[in-house]
């Protein structure tokens, strides 16, 4: 077996942090772009942009789940703290990955009028569960970095 230097496993995971934190960027420019549709008429590409913003959205909860817990699960991180800050943080951060999957979908079945009928509610709702999720996994990252 091929062990990493301390060095090589400190690059893969600040380029694992980037990775995250860009695709944060993007859910949030892509829930921005959407917010700024209400009311959410019929003359709106809703759509579209909801669908945009679902992939978006997925792939960052997938990156964080198959990108740092996985590792974390399968014992493959070595330092404590950030054992420790993931096994707190672990089991709400799952519940945020379950209410962005049943967002997506809900929505990736629903179109026109039923689409936007709730979807304001939702969409609040969804904003205050992933803003749970950075502040958290800004705790974890923060971990990562000491």
């Amino acid at each position: 077996m091929i062990t990493q230097s301390v060095s090589e496993r400190r690059q893969q995971t600040n380029k694992l942090i980037q990775e995250l934190l860009e695709e944060r960027q993007a859910v949030w420019a892509e829930y921005g772009a959407i917010a700024a549709m209400r009311p959410f008429g019929p003359d709106q590409p809703l759509e579209i942009e909801l669908r945009k913003f679902c992939q978006v959205m997925i792939d960052y909860v997938c990156l964080g789940h198959f990108g740092i817990y996985q590792r974390i699960a399968e014992g493959n991180e070595r330092r404590r703290k950030v054992v420790e800050v993931a096994e707190r943080i672990y089991p709400r951060v799952t519940e945020v990955t379950d209410a962005a999957v049943a967002f997506n979908d809900k929505y990736e079945a629903l179109d026109g009028v039923s689409l936007r009928r709730s979807l304001a509610d939702d969409l609040s709702r969804l904003g205050e569960e992933l803003a749970a999720r950075f502040e958290l996994e800004d705790s974890l990252i923060q971990a990562m970095l000491d």
